[in-house]
């Protein structure tokens, strides 16, 4: 069976002069390397295709495959991630992870949290300022958390996404919006535990593989999950497998919000807890990070026992099973 591999390589965007909090969603060759390897380890003949122009070409060429392996995160617009399952959907091509819909959905956080809310799970509350001429909330509503509407890796996340004043705000605001040039979300900073829960699977099939906490030390930088928290965590993050209350209660929400946001096959949910210890939802990720060393949900399996070839085998399983294909003997054993 024919598997394609889509990606953004972060080192070709380098060389196009992007910077690197530009191209920290992209992916290494590690990376790349590692899927294709767990990949033909599991059976499959692989072919490595490349970004969403390298697709277009090769799709222009004829060439079709089974399944495409698809983690490729665009590059301009709110729908960038939507753009490679766009195409495949248009050729009948069946792929990995979730549909044009879902990624646009979930890349918009305010978006995506309006349906998590919509459905009664918790979220904290929230406005989006589309102009440095937004009028700043009430002082009763500080403190509050603000980041870019539609990134990940953290960008745009710092310690001046604190805000505890009004001059503060509108200070952060105007840097964000000039920086990246998207509105900016801004909700009521949670002052609880954080967590990531990894999941895979679709719709009533999926389910919680991990409940990791994350924690900052003395020199991780201050209010949250940054970006310099995130590219240098070794000296600055601890991560556990965590199963208390309050940790499997974060597990219970993911999966709902999973299952309400429509996500496919395999990814993380992050949450924060508030002041009472209620975990709520901030984001998900539908097409989580996959280096087969410093990637959250990779990271988060190997804690809870699932080695890299695994994770990657049960997300092909799981894609497998939502598109009704019969998974190769070997592939199974392999991802069990």
């Amino acid at each position: 069976m024919r598997i394609g591999l889509t990606y953004d390589l972060r080192d070709d965007y380098l060389a196009e002069g992007f910077s690197e909090e530009q191209t920290a969603e992209f992916d290494t060759p590690e990376t790349i390397a590692g899927i294709e390897s767990a990949l033909i380890g599991l059976g499959f003949d692989v072919q490595r295709i490349g970004n969403v122009r390298a697709l277009v070409t090769a799709l222009a060429r004829g060439q079709r495959w089974d399944l495409v392996f698809n983690i490729a995160e665009g590059m301009n617009g709110l729908s960038r991630e939507a753009q490679v399952p766009a195409l495949l959907d248009a050729y009948g091509i069946r792929y990995t992870f979730s549909d044009p819909l879902t990624m646009s959905l979930t890349l918009d956080k305010a978006m995506a949290k309006r349906v998590v809310r919509d459905h009664g799970i918790a979220t904290a509350p929230f406005i989006v300022i589309e102009s440095e001429r937004s009028s700043p909330p009430a002082r009763e509503d500080f403190p509050l958390f603000l980041k870019p509407l539609g990134e990940g890796t953290g960008k745009g996340i710092s310690a001046a996404s604190h805000v505890a004043t009004r001059s503060e705000f509108v200070r952060t605001c105007r840097t964000l919006l000039r920086e990246h040039r998207q509105p900016v979300l801004a909700e009521a900073y949670l002052p609880g535990r954080e967590f990531t829960v990894g999941i895979v699977g679709h719709g009533q099939r999926s389910r919680v593989i991990g409940v990791m906490e994350i924690e900052f030390g003395e020199k991780a930088e201050a209010w949250g999950y940054s970006y310099d928290n995130k590219e240098h965590y070794e000296d600055r993050v601890s991560y556990r497998l965590a199963g208390d209350t309050e940790a499997r209660q974060a597990g219970r929400t993911a999966l709902s919000a999973w299952r309400a946001l429509r996500c496919c096959d395999g990814g993380r949910v992050d949450l924060r807890s508030d002041a009472e210890g209620v975990p709520h939802f901030l984001e998900v990720n539908p097409l989580a990070g996959l280096h087969p060393g410093r990637s959250d949900l990779v990271i988060l399996a190997r804690l809870a026992g699932i080695q890299y070839d695994a994770l990657i085998g049960q997300i092909v399983q799981a894609s497998f099973e939502r598109h009704r294909l019969a998974m190769p003997v070997a592939a199974s054993e392999a991802s069990a």
